[in-house]
């Protein structure tokens, strides 16, 4: 896996695995961020649009660890790691990826937070309106906690649509869709990352 990953022309930094079909596998999402971490990729998300993932958390967590033993076996003794979500903080990975699980709270209404947030240093006299802008609002989003936007979504699913998944730090992520995430192969998740680092990214020019 770590071959493969070094293999590749660029690997992403932050891969967004988005789930648009209405039944949602702890298991192959699992096996998705295992694959993830193995390659080397250093921030992984998951979504779903019903927030599934995000309610049942420690499901989901749980199956990570025991496909991580199972699929990595001794390796994992060499990587360290942590989740990003609030209620396992405290949780180690053993690899050096950081996980976050999000729903659709997590990015419209995020936008509107800021929104309100920078009107109300506009009433307070802190800012003036003309002080908005790209830089502004990334500052004000709270929603990455540090993450950097992705560079990369594999969305899964007959959907064509990301359903929310944190449309303002999507601006010029590259979007590859899958048909499904069930019973998904590691060569269908290399293939994603293949053509990733063999696309043109022209930063919307």
């Amino acid at each position: 896996w770590r071959a493969d990953g070094r293999a590749l022309r660029k690997l992403p930094v932050h891969v967004g695995l988005v789930v648009t079909e209405e039944e949602p596998s702890y298991a192959d999402m699992a096996s998705l961020v295992v694959w993830c971490m193995a390659v080397g990729i250093s921030y992984v998300s998951v979504y779903d649009h019903n927030g599934i993932f995000k309610r049942n958390n420690s499901r989901l967590m749980d199956e990570i660890l025991k496909q991580q033993q199972e699929l990595l076996g001794l390796d994992c003794s060499k990587y360290t790691g942590e989740f990003a979500n609030h209620d396992k903080s405290g949780q180690v990975l053993n690899c050096q990826s950081t996980l976050k699980v999000l729903s659709p709270e997590d990015g419209k209404a995020d936008i509107v937070k800021a929104a309100q947030n920078f009107c109300q240093l506009v009433a307070q006299q802190q800012r003036t309106h003309s002080d908005l802008d790209v830089n502004m609002l990334d500052n004000l989003l709270s929603s990455t906690n540090g993450f950097p936007d992705p560079d990369l979504v594999l969305k899964f699913g007959p959907v064509d649509s990301t359903l929310g998944f944190l449309p303002w730090h999507i601006r010029l992520t590259e979007i590859i869709s899958l048909p499904s995430h069930l019973n998904v192969s590691y060569e269908d998740f290399f293939s994603a990352l293949h053509h990733y680092a063999a696309c043109e990214q022209r930063w919307g020019k």
